[in-house]
């Protein structure tokens, strides 16, 4: 893989910033993971295509976000990671007389974009204070919260298929959304979105935005975590399985169950990927030894061996 890498260094342009061996741990907020091959920095969607040309398909690909959605192993992810900065970090609200439709770039934080909207007078996407996420992740995984998802929210997308080597727009309704999915694969990176808004008192906007903050700010735990790890299942909660499953505290050397939240893992300082995947696989055990119900995980894990690296982690 090095010297396909030293290939596509040489093969992308100079403005394209790359970097070699950079620890996910500084790049994901569980702070745990391995070295990543090589990271490129795409400030604009010709950037994203430019970087999609210089890779040959037998090279893995990972989107960076703002790492608040992935595990990655000890020992690393052999491939290129893209991240989106630069004008990819942009939020445009409606003008005068125009759609009531926000754009904002793949790169920026879903707290920002909230904020930024609620206080220039638009509403509907105040929900998104309170996932730490971006807004290419929102797309890809039907990011939600608060009884709203993206899919409510979303017109369209700026979609970079790395394969084809193109920027595309989609509309939501190619998108086959669902809870916590969308048809959008490893080798899409979302670019750019369009949202539907509606025009409301910026005071009245702000103020539904700071009850999400508070309600999180009292449910959910701050620290090194990934936000909510299990997916809910059919008319339950999985941070309701695992508390009345006594697994709140259940700890596995440097990751623990979070005592504010039992759908939240927390990471200490010295802690490993490998932590993390053990805790996850052994709650995922303990809940269907109990209930009989199969938890699957929300979190992204790349660069663990193919039966650790599955989406679902039932027994």
């Amino acid at each position: 893989m090095s010297a396909e890498l030293d290939r596509i260094d040489h093969a992308l342009a100079p403005q394209i910033r790359r970097e070699r061996g950079v620890p996910a741990a500084s790049l994901t907020t569980w702070r745990v993971g391995g070295p990543i091959e090589m990271v490129a920095h795409a400030t604009s969607t010709a950037d994203v295509v430019a970087i999609a040309t210089a890779l040959d398909p037998s090279v893995p690909v990972l989107v960076i976000g703002r790492g608040s959605n992935l595990l990655v192993a000890d020992a690393g992810f052999p491939g290129v990671a893209i991240m989106l900065e630069g004008d990819l970090d942009h939020v445009r609200a409606p003008g005068p007389g125009a759609r009531p439709e926000a754009h904002a770039g793949g790169a920026v934080a879903l707290p920002v974009f909230a904020r930024k909207l609620s206080a220039s007078g638009w509403g509907g996407l105040e929900f998104y204070v309170g996932i730490p996420g971006s807004v290419g992740g929102a797309v890809a995984m039907n990011a939600g919260g608060h009884g709203r998802e993206t899919s409510q929210v979303l017109v369209r997308a700026e979609i970079v298929a790395i394969d084809e080597r193109t920027a595309k727009w989609r509309e939501v309704s190619a998108l086959d959304m669902s809870y916590r999915h969308s048809a959008l694969t490893d080798r899409e990176v979302v670019v750019s979105a369009v949202f539907a808004v509606e025009a409301d008192d910026p005071r009245q906007c702000l103020a539904r935005v700071e009850e999400v903050v508070r309600w999180r700010r009292a449910n959910q735990p701050g620290g090194a975590n990934a936000g909510s790890v299990f997916r809910n299942p059919p008319d339950d909660s999985a941070g309701r399985l695992i508390d009345a499953s006594g697994l709140k505290h259940l700890r596995i050397r440097g990751a623990s169950v979070s005592e504010k939240h039992a759908n939240f893992i927390q990471t200490e300082p010295g802690a490993t990927a490998a932590d993390v995947l053990e805790l996850i696989r052994t709650i995922a055990r303990l809940i269907f030894d109990r209930s009989g119900v199969t938890l699957q995980p929300e979190v992204r894990m790349v660069g663990f061996e193919p039966h650790d690296d599955a989406e679902e982690l039932g027994p």
